[in-house]
């Protein structure tokens, strides 16, 4: 299949669908961090996401894809559409002009969200955290947690609660492969401006050295177990 993985620099997902054959390719305005520069491309998704393009990975190789694409999955950022951020958005935390400016990057974001979408391919994954296209646009059609694809209660990198909403078209909904319990919330603090109060877990929020733009980063990877499933079942 060709594949089309946009807005990961991580390449996680990308990596385990080369494992299974498949030409896929990584995209986002960051360079990859995922060791795989001959299937990155290091630029804008919105250009790729409806086919019939060509162009150059990071390690210089041109090619040329025809038609659509097989399957595109795409991970835009959340860091304007996300609930998390709502609290950005009163006049308790911020001005009254930061916060128009906000609402204006909220609309870029959910722009660029939408293109995915309405892209020209018949089998489209795109994921985000829970927010507001959960009711500006409409309710996710599959929600997960890493936990549910987790080898055991010991699987130290998936044996977590983080809830992920994904918004499908011709694809079926990613099915469970345990049925282990619901791991307790996990909560850090050191490092973080938390006013007093406990941060719930996420991956990367402390420990990650380059402030909150590689911390964001960090969060944004896609758990292991995840990607194996996206790989194993969507294809």
């Amino acid at each position: 299949m060709k594949i089309l993985v946009a807005c990961e620099e991580s390449q996680v997902v990308t990596v385990e669908m080369r494992k299974r054959g498949h030409e896929a390719y990584s995209c986002d305005i960051e360079p990859c961090s995922g060791g795989h520069p001959e299937w990155h491309i290091h630029g804008d998704a919105k250009k790729l996401v409806n086919g019939n393009v060509k162009f150059k990975t990071m390690s210089g190789e041109t090619k040329n894809v025809k038609g659509q694409w097989d399957l595109l999955i795409a991970h835009p950022p959340c860091t304007y559409l996300t609930t998390c951020c709502n609290r950005a958005y009163s006049l308790n935390c911020n001005s009254a002009r930061k916060i128009v400016e906000r609402y204006k990057l909220r609309d870029e974001a959910i722009k660029f969200f939408m293109v995915f979408i309405n892209a020209d391919c018949d089998k489209i994954a795109v994921e985000n955290p829970q927010g507001c296209m959960n009711t500006l646009f409409r309710k996710p059609d599959m929600i997960i947690h890493p936990y549910y694809f987790a080898e055991s209660i010991e699987d130290e990198l998936n044996y977590h609660q983080k809830k992920t909403c994904f918004w499908l078209k011709g694809l079926p909904h990613l099915e469970r492969t345990n049925n282990l319990p619901k791991p307790k919330p996990k909560y850090v603090s050191k490092g973080i401006k938390t006013k007093g109060k406990s941060v719930g877990w996420s991956e990367g929020m402390s420990g990650i050295k380059g402030g909150q733009k590689e911390r964001a980063k960090a969060r944004s990877k896609t758990f292991p177990a995840i990607a194996k499933e996206i790989a194993e079942q969507w294809t």
